[in-house]
């Protein structure tokens, strides 16, 4: 979120700062997110004996063991090739809606319920873009999948042919509840986060207050999306060769998932996705904050 000192950039440079800061958090992040997929797609509770696995380390070392080393960046063509969409929609829609809302609701100045709308409406947005990279992504992360598909795009043509072009769109409407949820937690807990911190007297310290916000706003969203974020991934898993979709939206699959599993089960893979986007959310920040300053600095 870019500070309320700064002159607003043009939504080129917003779109480059975006996509700087997206690819530098997936090349660093992305092997938790390989993690929190194979935990989310256990169906079941796990009991002992079973063929699953059993902590975030264990799925590490059985991928490395079992799958090679080079699994664990398996799927990460889709989400580099969108990120630089989808993060700068997710920093310029933000920055976009925020002075719409404003004007709207008649406010001088960003309060936080405004913050928590602006953050939603940047997510559903974003969710417009990267739903079918995303199940693309799931399919090539999918252990029962290491051997059907080649590459990306050997997995967008046999979707296609065996599915459909409306399998592309499978999941949306539980995409669209994750990246709402993320984004107004992220961007509405970053503005209640800093009005709380001492005011930066230096670039450092600026640097600093971002990442802790960043981290922060990333940890309560994520806690806020895991449940569709888990729905969204077996949805988007399902091959209609082995039946009809036992989910088909985010509110009837938790309930199914819930009756099924328990509730615990809505928050399978957690452990890697707030390693992944808590820390992600302050390298997000960082990058883009500082990106952003380097742009008004030099093109401006």
């Amino acid at each position: 979120m870019s500070s309320s000192t700064n002159k607003p950039l043009p939504f080129h440079f917003q779109f480059a700062a975006g996509a700087i800061a997206g690819v530098s958090e997936i090349l660093c992040m992305y092997p938790l997110d390989v993690a929190k997929t194979r935990l989310m797609l256990q169906v079941g509770k796990g009991a002992a004996g079973e063929d699953q696995y059993k902590s975030i380390f264990d799925v590490f070392r059985r991928i490395i063991k079992e799958e090679g080393p080079t699994r664990l960046y398996r799927g990460i063509l889709p989400p580099i090739m969108v990120e630089a969409p989808k993060r700068a929609i997710k920093f310029a829609s933000n920055d976009t809606y925020a002075p719409m809302y404003m004007r709207l609701f008649n406010k001088d100045k960003l309060t936080q319920s405004l913050a928590i709308m602006t953050g939603v409406s940047a997510g559903i947005t974003e969710a417009m873009i990267v739903a079918t990279p995303e199940l693309v992504k799931i399919r090539l992360q999918a252990k029962e999948n290491a051997g059907r598909y080649t590459g990306t795009m050997d997995c967008v043509r046999k979707i296609y042919a065996e599915e459909g072009l409306k399998a592309f769109a499978n999941g949306l409407e539980a995409t669209i509840w994750r990246h709402a949820l993320w984004n107004g937690g992220y961007f509405g807990s970053i503005f209640g986060i800093k009005k709380l911190m001492p005011k930066a007297e230096s670039k450092k310290g600026e640097l600093a207050i971002n990442f802790v916000s960043g981290a922060i706003g990333g940890t309560i969203g994520t806690t806020l999306n895991t449940p569709p974020d888990v729905v969204k991934t077996r949805i988007q898993n399902h091959n209609p060769a082995k039946g009809p979709a036992p989910y088909k939206t985010f509110f009837s699959g938790a309930k199914t998932i819930i009756k099924e599993e328990g509730f615990r089960a809505l928050y399978k893979g957690y452990i890697p996705k707030v390693l992944r986007l808590g820390p992600g959310g302050g390298i997000l920040l960082v990058v883009y904050d500082h990106v952003t300053t380097y742009m008004r600095t030099h093109f401006m």
